[in-house]
């Protein structure tokens, strides 16, 4: 069984930056297709960043373009989200998301195919 645990996150005034983390253990993950999601609240959850099986390059959703940059660890089990101009609109749960599959890159900004979910951890963005 995979978990994932969330770190970082808080409360920031518009513009400023936070750093979320997530590392997973547990089972044989390794490499594994990883993801950050978001909920705001009565919303749906939607994806932001996202690495495809064993690849380091991020895909990106647009609102995120420009302002957050995803990376992960060499052993591809820790994936971080730098979050920059935070906006009010950003403010959301922020949950990280593993698959044990190789999902396409189409895929990847569907959270029904993701194996396993972290607890999320909040990021509010106030003045």
């Amino acid at each position: 069984q995979v978990q994932l645990v969330e770190s970082g996150g808080g409360l920031v005034q518009p513009g400023g930056s936070l750093r979320v983390s997530c590392a997973a253990s547990g089972g044989t993950f390794s490499r594994g297709t990883m993801a950050w999601f978001r909920q705001a609240p009565g919303k749906e959850r939607e994806f932001a960043a996202g690495f495809r099986y064993g690849d380091s390059n991020p895909y990106y959703a647009d609102f995120v373009k420009g302002r957050f940059t995803a990376s992960r660890d060499n052993a591809k089990t820790t994936i971080f989200l730098q979050m920059n101009s935070l906006k009010v609109e950003d403010t959301a749960t922020y949950y990280c998301a593993a698959s044990s599959g190789r999902l396409i890159t189409s895929r990847l900004r569907d959270p029904n195919a993701y194996d396993y979910w972290g607890q999320g951890t909040q990021v509010a963005v106030s003045s």
